[in-house]
């Protein structure tokens, strides 16, 4: 691995780390905010800002697709950045619910633009054929920064405040490393050395062939993150719904994140070996599968963390596999406004999810229909895959080279 690679690698991984973090460290916070009526804190205002944190990030990743396509990844990741660990560090300094959720607004701008640029420069700067395996291995981060708030977490207790002074601070160490190191990737660093690439309209990803890649990624990736969302928001209250204390509700969360990791190092590989469709579907299948078991009170603890842990290899990396079609469908001057989409349609279910789970929490009946509801967005995962055209081998090893030549109304293969 070159140089140049090496540093998109480790930054774009990093940046993904960060939001990671900045999710389950208020999923993990919640239980004390309750608990001590921080702030006034509710079930219903932490439910509140939880959701318009998500309304930002789904703006954020549908903004930023074509804002990088036609001004490169650099610098608008590295705004982004910032932007993210500025109104994150500013947190707890806020008196109110109402102003905490302003700034989770804010935060979420900058968090949700930063994935889909990190994951489409990872795929610009991998080898043609492991497209899935280098949006996998970036979102590694996710679920590394996942753990390590879980960590944190577990180690504060109830000083939650200084999860977000954490995070906003490391977050602009990064920013700094990366405007010193990132280099520009594909297309975007050619349109730095001689000229922005032609402009494509947004409205192309809903015309002819690709309409039907389109409106599966969309729908898919919506079950995907309302499942990512409402188990990293949620799962630690709905464990202590089910009669778990809050430290062994915080270890689930842990292990399930760790389970995530495993299966991202194992699923992209398979994917780009086998075929990103049929691997995204046989992952959203064990997913439903093992939610709808968690909807039984295992008392047993070597089993439950068992089941936990598995339930997290599926669950988190299919939703993650689907970035990989958009590398391999459509051409690469849109590649970067497809995933901009992907990931802000699918951000709906990342609001979707933690709403629907914290009014199940707030009914107090979360446990079980918080399980039932996932296992059944996972069903409609498998159903939204089936309907993507399967990538040819043709596209799976040249869609760079073969961009330049398609009309903005057909994608390369399908």
């Amino acid at each position: 691995m070159n140089s140049r690679r090496r540093w998109v690698v480790i930054l774009c991984w990093l940046t993904v780390v960060f939001e990671g973090f900045d999710i389950v460290a208020f999923g993990a916070a919640i239980p004390t905010l309750l608990d001590t009526g921080y702030a006034g804190m509710t079930s219903a205002g932490a439910t509140y800002i939880s959701t318009i944190s998500l309304v930002g990030v789904g703006l954020g990743a549908a903004l930023i697709g074509p804002i990088s396509d036609r001004f490169g990844r650099r610098v608008p990741l590295i705004v982004c950045v910032i932007v993210f660990s500025v109104f994150t560090l500013l947190l707890p300094l806020v008196p109110n619910v109402a102003m905490m959720g302003v700034l989770r607004l804010l935060a979420g701008l900058g968090m949700g633009a930063c994935m889909p640029v990190a994951i489409t420069a990872m795929q610009e700067a991998a080898p043609a054929n492991a497209k899935a395996n280098s949006s996998t291995i970036t979102m590694t981060g996710y679920h590394v920064g996942a753990v390590l708030a879980s960590l944190l977490a577990i180690a504060l207790g109830g000083n939650w405040q200084w999860l977000f002074y954490g995070g906003g601070l490391l977050g602009l160490l990064a920013a700094a490393v990366m405007w010193a190191k990132l280099p520009e990737t594909g297309e975007a660093a050619r349109s730095v050395a001689g000229g922005r690439p032609e402009r494509v309209p947004v409205s192309t990803l809903l015309r002819g062939s690709y309409l039907r890649v389109t409106l599966g990624l969309w729908v898919a990736a919506f079950m995907g993150l309302l499942l990512v969302y409402g188990l990293n928001t949620w799962l630690p209250q709905i464990m202590r719904g089910a009669g778990y204390n809050v430290a062994d509700a915080l270890t689930l969360l842990l292990i399930m994140n760790l389970g995530a990791v495993i299966g991202l190092l194992v699923g992209g590989r398979i994917a780009d070996a086998r075929g990103p469709k049929g691997t995204t579907m046989v992952w959203f299948g064990c997913a439903a599968v093992l939610l709808a078991l968690l909807s039984i009170r295992l008392e047993n603890a070597l089993v439950l963390n068992a089941v936990v842990l598995v339930t997290g290899v599926f669950v988190f990396c299919a939703q993650v596999l689907l970035y990989g079609f958009v590398g391999y469908l459509y051409p690469s001057r849109l590649v970067g406004t497809g995933m901009g989409f992907v990931a802000g349609v699918g951000r709906l279910g990342a609001i979707v999810g933690p709403w629907a789970t914290g009014s199940l929490v707030t009914a107090g009946i979360a446990y079980p229909f918080g399980f039932y509801l996932f296992a059944a967005a996972a069903v409609l995962g498998v159903v939204a895959v089936a309907v993507i055209p399967r990538p040819s081998r043709a596209s799976a090893e040249s869609t760079a080279e073969s961009a330049e030549a398609v009309p903005p109304g057909r994608p390369a293969a399908g």
